[in-house]
């Protein structure tokens, strides 16, 4: 799909529209953060197409946005660490692009390693079912 159409993809999730790959997943981790005093995902998003730099998106902030280009948010659900999720399109020949996504995650102590490690099977399967999942959205959103 064009890099606008995976654009689009991308900075449509969360909010009332859900995440594109285990939505059950994310619901669960916003009820688990609400339990031990963090936001969960109570706060939704602002507006479901438009993101701006510092506003909320369910459990993250919006750290970066790019137009046709990139999305960076930064976790602000409670984790042993600091955490964001980013995605980047870039066009490529004949109308196509790649799209890359990247978690990082920045562990604080032996706790912030127990926690990445216990949930790589999950973010494993989510991570990895997403950037599918939204190239699908993408290719449905530019015919």
């Amino acid at each position: 799909a064009p890099a606008a159409a995976v654009y689009r993809a991308f900075t449509g999730v969360g909010g009332k529209r859900g995440w594109p790959a285990f939505d059950w997943a994310w619901r669960a981790r916003g009820l688990m953060d609400r339990l031990v005093g963090g936001v969960g995902r109570r706060r939704g998003r602002r507006d479901p197409d438009e993101l701006r730099v510092g506003e909320a998106l369910d459990f993250w902030r919006v750290e970066a946005v790019e137009e046709n280009r990139l999305l960076r948010l930064r976790a602000e659900m409670k984790v042993p660490g600091r955490a964001w999720l980013q995605f980047e399109v870039k066009p490529e020949e004949q109308g196509h692009s790649t799209l890359t996504q990247t978690a990082y995650f920045a562990s604080r102590g032996l706790s912030g390693l127990l926690y990445w490690y216990a949930l790589y099977p999950i973010h494993g399967l989510i991570f990895g079912r997403m950037p599918r999942q939204l190239a699908k959205l993408a290719e449905q959103g530019s015919t």
